[in-house]
């Protein structure tokens, strides 16, 4: 995965990537504010940002609201680094759209464990999404047999989209994952199926 570091301080920002690296993330990093808005906006952006709240250009607080207001944004994880630790700091940092707050100096440790979490929140997300993504299909899948559909009066065959004619269970099985298993109704069993077995009976029956 792929982490945005934004921080206008070389030897901090320095010591984020060589310690995200060690962990295993590709990062990107940006000295200003105005440089990490312009990765996040990219094709292949991030899905997880550690802002530093204060930088030159866009600050930490500015990108998150900014991040937040567009419901079209892809959704990026954001750690919010700073060196304010007082309460109303850190809510109003979270309020503002962050989605977990580390002070400065910050431990190593514990930064990698806040990534961690991060990371399995944004899999959760993704896994969610593409379930989603499932279950839309399956009803698109379903509504393809709602309507009116052309079926011969005689054979019972029905018209596809081809314009040709199939079997009822064929046509059904191309347009949803319903499977068929063949029996014989009691009507049709008494019309068709007994007539044939007692004639079947009479024929034997001569024979003898």
């Amino acid at each position: 995965m792929k982490v945005l570091v934004a921080e206008d301080q070389a030897v901090s920002r320095h010591i984020l990537e060589v310690s995200l690296r060690k962990w295993g993330y590709e990062v990107a990093a940006a000295a200003d504010g105005t440089s990490a808005w312009e990765i996040l906006q990219g094709k292949e952006a991030p899905q997880l940002a550690i802002l530093d709240w204060l930088m030159p250009g866009m600050d930490g607080i500015e990108i998150c609201r900014q991040l937040r207001a567009n419901p079209q944004t892809r959704p990026v994880y954001v750690i919010l680094l700073t060196a304010r630790s007082g309460r109303e700091d850190k809510i109003h940092g979270l309020e503002s759209g962050a989605d977990d707050y580390v002070t400065k100096p910050f431990d190593g440790d514990e930064l990698r464990a806040r990534v961690q979490v991060g990371t399995r929140v944004l899999e959760l997300q993704g896994a969610l999404a593409q379930r989603v993504q499932q279950l839309e299909e399956a009803l698109s899948r379903v509504k393809q047999l709602q309507g009116l559909l052309p079926i011969c009066s005689y054979c019972k065959k029905i018209r596809n989209d081809r314009n040709y004619w199939q079997q009822v269970e064929g046509y059904i099985s191309d347009h949803s994952e319903a499977q068929f298993s063949h029996g014989i109704c009691p009507e049709c069993y008494a019309h068709y199926v007994q007539p044939e077995l007692d004639r079947l009976q009479r024929d034997s029956g001569k024979h003898l």
